[in-house]
């Protein structure tokens, strides 16, 4: 796994599809506070863990303007499972190329690793959480949030 980003440092650009195919860029969210959580893989216990966690908890981060980007290795059509069988209510990104995980220093072997990254509406790393304990994780994103004054 390559290095991870540090705060300050400039969150690279990325062009992708969500899980209904429509395209995503990071760009289209600048001037608003983004969460990108990386995770291995959809479906399994401790990626559905976090990701209903943030489902759970998306009505704080919409009140608060704040946009949640998950993003793993599966594809387009994974996601759209995954998304379904749980009622996930955030866009999923597709990175079946590798390339986010990768421009994000959380690629490690086939898949990426459990990261999340706090941007803020500059486009700037204002957080970096190396370990992540998927069942409180939303919340505990959340209180950053407020006391980076991004929500």
């Amino acid at each position: 796994m390559a290095d991870l980003l540090k705060v300050g440092d400039a969150a690279p650009e990325f062009s992708s599809v969500d899980q209904d195919g429509k395209p995503v860029k990071l760009e289209d969210f600048r001037g608003k506070p983004v969460v990108l959580y990386f995770y291995p893989k959809d479906d399994t216990p401790g990626c559905t863990a976090e990701a209903c966690n943030f489902r759970d908890n998306s009505e704080q981060y919409e009140k608060a303007g704040v946009k949640v980007l998950g993003v793993s290795v599966d594809g387009q059509k994974s996601h759209k499972k995954f998304v379904d069988k749980y009622h996930l209510n955030f866009t999923l990104v597709a990175d079946d190329k590798k390339s986010i995980a990768q421009s994000y220093g959380v690629l490690g072997g086939n898949t990426a690793s459990r990261v999340t990254y706090l941007i803020n509406r500059e486009g700037k790393i204002a957080h970096v959480y190396p370990k992540v304990s998927p069942k409180e994780h939303a919340v505990e994103v959340m209180s950053k949030l407020n006391e980076l004054g991004l929500a």
